[in-house]
């Protein structure tokens, strides 16, 4: 079990806020880095349901080389929120992702919150400006949105809200780098912030191209896995593109790629979730991804990313 020596020295105690998938994810990547975390949450099998959660996930977090023969030493549950939050350091907040809840959950914590304390949230689409709006005094909270599931998936985005400190932010980095996360900031608020408006760009096209019959779902995840997929785990966009300029780079990308890419722009798809639409999606994911029992989804998802996820660290070494 690693120890905390690696995180700021005020940083000990840890509250989570929600203990579904999101949230007992954080759970197990806490714990495995030596913090004592608390779980809270309104579910009447807190914690029976989190320690069957946290089970599961231990085969990955052995896989990322963690020590789990200790993980739920320093895990305790708190059903009263208050009482949760009172004396956290850092807080990870994974609640629903509705505006109204969000925004009378963080009035109501603020009180709460020791001075010093940290508040992260979870939120996929939800910026913080927007959630903490009838706070005092909301210079301590930000969004560190993890992508699923976020103890294997390294991406972090940091997102201040506009009343968010500086010192906030630099101290979220440096916390979600000491858990050896990737954090980056988005310098700019916007619904969605970055991973999440991409990944919605490209399921718009791939439900329009599936919907109308060009590719089936299943051989539409075989294109992305077999190209895509392997050249963006090595190579984002904007590096792919430069190194498809060849010796000339992105500015010849620019100057004879990018026009016939803008052509190819105005033929995408406006797909939509009409009757008919949903039926085609439907019947093909029950004739697929439907027969096989979601655990072993997961469970093949989440060893394929490690095995990807450890490929890439040796070669970036």
């Amino acid at each position: 079990m690693t120890t905390t020596s690696k995180f700021d020295p005020q940083i000990k105690k840890v509250t989570i806020i929600g203990a579904g998938a999101i949230g007992l994810s954080w759970t197990a990547l806490f714990l495995a880095n030596g913090l004592h975390v608390t779980v809270t949450d309104i579910r009447p099998d807190l914690e029976e349901s989190s320690h069957k959660g946290l089970n599961e996930i231990i085969p990955t977090l052995q896989g990322l080389g963690y020590d789990t023969s200790n993980l739920t030493a320093n895990l305790s549950f708190e059903k009263d929120i208050e009482k949760a939050v009172t004396d956290a350091d850092i807080i990870q907040e994974n609640g629903p992702e509705n505006v109204a809840f969000k925004q009378d959950l963080y009035a109501k914590l603020e009180p709460f919150f020791k001075p010093t304390a940290l508040v992260l949230s979870s939120s996929s689409g939800i910026p913080s400006t927007v959630f903490t709006s009838k706070m005092k005094d909301p210079d301590r909270v930000l969004l560190g949105h993890p992508f699923n599931p976020p103890h294997l998936i390294p991406l972090v985005e940091v997102v201040p809200g506009e009343k968010t400190s500086k010192e906030a932010v630099k101290e979220a980095m440096a916390f979600y780098a000491a858990l050896g996360k990737t954090p980056v900031l988005i310098e700019k608020e916007m619904p969605g912030f970055v991973a999440n408006r991409l990944q919605s760009a490209l399921a718009r096209e791939s439900i329009y191209l599936v919907a109308e019959g060009v590719v089936s779902m299943e051989n539409l995840d075989k294109i992305m896995e077999t190209s895509l997929g392997l050249r963006w785990a090595a190579c984002g966009p904007f590096k792919t593109f430069t190194l498809n300029g060849g010796p000339g780079g992105f500015p010849h990308f620019m100057e004879h790629l990018a026009p016939p890419m803008e052509g190819v722009w105005k033929l995408l798809g406006d797909p939509h979730f009409d009757k008919p639409t949903v039926d085609a999606l439907l019947e093909q994911a029950a004739n697929s991804y439907g027969k096989i029992p979601y655990e072993q989804l997961t469970k093949e998802r989440d060893e394929q990313q490690l095995a990807v996820l450890n490929t890439v660290k040796t070669f970036k070494k």
